[in-house]
């Protein structure tokens, strides 16, 4: 069996000198950066082409789906937005519906413009008998929609229900397409749900490197059934992806997947228990909380802040999450995925260690101990913010959605007429407004504003607040303030 790793190996040692790209031609002397040179090449003579692949990285990917029960697998230089929009402008035309869920990543919406779409959303808030009972409602009100389109695992680990979502898209005849990027690992240990292959969807894109070791950028995307346009799929995969892929990332791909195949059983038993006695640890804290939903993915650590409060001026105030961040990076350097208002997160993988993960656990027992515990009362005014969505109401509602009360009223495509009607406001005065770009906290980089939208109060309190505690709202031109139509 060939892995493409061991091939170009052989082919750095070997006297082969190559008058052909790149341009370093695999050799570090240049530079002296510790770069893998060495094995990085261009589409040469017995190492295919990805756009045209027939040997090498044929049976590569074909390996790729047989390890994660696909269809069919493509290998993704270009992260998992590069499936995302292949698989988004390859299940419709333009001017087509689709029903997404709101809290979709920002390559969702790219290709909703691309594609001028109608976008119905799942919101959050709207799901009181579960947001499987709402997919329904939506599908049969509006019959028009071309595909429906989810997250799952969200951004902080919450897991839909994938089956019954993807049994009601096929019921309405349409492919579901599940942007699967943070469950790479799912399916592989019982300790996680099953992966989005097993359970019905129609296009599963998982982003490698960030639950699994491979490098940044690697990702996969899966194709099952009849239901979605597979040669569509394939024709903007070619389109845009880029035209020489990295053979170091796609080495990387292959190696993740031989490792998932050939090790991943011991590995994951060693990474599962490792966690899960991190979260019993996790969960004796008496301040900060480790949050754990009904059904959600075990990889990644939540700490709750929204309990916690610490002693200022003989008040007490509100310890937030992005407080708690940077405490672990500054004082423990511990650097953490993303901090919220009320929470962190955490990302962990089978490459963490075991002194990486008492770190972390040792770390949070100290902050926890200097913790006074923060009590809300009518007389305390202390409190420079409240937020109005702490975690265990943001989680339920999909990772801090809070843009569920914002009124489309044109599509994204249709503010492009209005560029020269357009004034800048500050968040906080921004309430009413119709905008005219996206406003963004990334990490997850969901949106808090789509353009076309009217600005809710509570999302313009909403940045408001984040701006105040140091996030950085991305999207906007300007800092601090958004891009709104004149006379919206």
């Amino acid at each position: 069996m060939a892995y493409l790793y061991d091939k170009l190996k052989k082919y750095s040692e070997s006297d082969y000198y190559g008058f052909h790209m790149p341009g370093h031609k695999r050799n570090g002397e240049v530079t002296g950066a510790d770069l893998p040179y060495k094995i990085d090449i261009t589409e040469i003579d017995g190492f295919d082409d990805l756009h045209h692949a027939k040997r090498l990285l044929k049976e590569a990917q074909e390996r790729a789906a047989r390890v994660y029960h696909a269809d069919e697998t493509h290998f993704l230089v270009n992260g998992s937005t590069v499936g995302i929009l292949s698989s988004v402008l390859g299940c419709t035309r333009p001017g087509d519906t689709v029903l997404m869920a709101r809290n979709c990543h920002k390559s969702v919406y790219n290709a909703v413009y691309i594609n001028d779409l109608r976008p119905v959303y799942i919101y959050p808030e709207a799901t009181g008998e579960g947001p499987v009972r709402r997919i329904e409602e939506l599908l049969d009100k509006h019959p028009q929609v071309k595909a429906v389109i989810i997250t799952s695992p969200s951004y902080d680990g919450v897991v839909s229900d994938v089956g019954a979502i993807a049994g009601l898209a096929h019921s309405h005849g349409v492919p579901l397409i599940l942007d699967e990027a943070h469950g790479a690992h799912f399916g592989f240990h019982p300790y996680f749900p099953q992966n989005g292959n097993d359970l019905g969807a129609d296009l599963v894109i998982h982003s490698l490197h960030k639950t699994l070791p491979s490098l940044t950028q690697t990702a996969l995307l899966h194709i099952n059934g009849g239901l979605a346009d597979r040669r569509s799929v394939r024709r903007y995969l070619h389109m845009l992806q880029s035209s020489s892929p990295s053979y170091v990332l796609m080495a990387s791909i292959d190696e993740c997947i031989r490792f998932l195949e050939n090790q991943g059983n011991d590995m994951l038993d060693r990474y599962v228990k490792l966690l899960d006695g991190a979260r019993k640890k996790l969960k004796l804290m008496k301040h900060l909380r480790l949050f754990e939903p009904e059904i959600y993915d075990r990889s990644k650590i939540l700490i709750d802040t929204s309990h916690a409060g610490i002693a200022h001026n003989k008040e007490m105030i509100k310890y937030t999450g992005k407080q708690l961040s940077d405490e672990l990076k500054g004082e423990y350097h511990l650097q953490m995925e993303m901090a919220a208002p009320d929470y962190v997160i955490a990302m962990t993988g089978p490459g963490d260690s075991e002194e990486g993960m008492e770190r972390l656990v040792s770390a949070l027992f100290q902050i926890d101990g200097k913790l006074a515990k923060y009590r809300k009362c009518e007389s305390d005014h202390a409190l420079t913010y409240v937020s109005e969505n702490v975690i265990h109401e943001e989680k339920g509602r999909e990772e801090g959605c809070v843009s569920w009360e914002n009124e489309q009223v044109y599509s994204i495509r249709e503010i492009d007429k209005f560029t020269n009607k357009t004034k800048h406001i500050p968040y906080a005065e921004s309430e009413g407004a119709v905008a005219l770009e996206y406003a963004y906290v990334y990490p997850p980089g969901i949106p808090l504003v789509v353009p076309g939208e009217r600005i809710s109060e509570r999302t313009a309190i909403r940045m408001r607040d984040y701006e105040e505690q140091g996030f950085e709202i991305e999207g906007t031109q300007i800092r601090g303030k958004i891009e709104v139509m004149e006379n919206g």
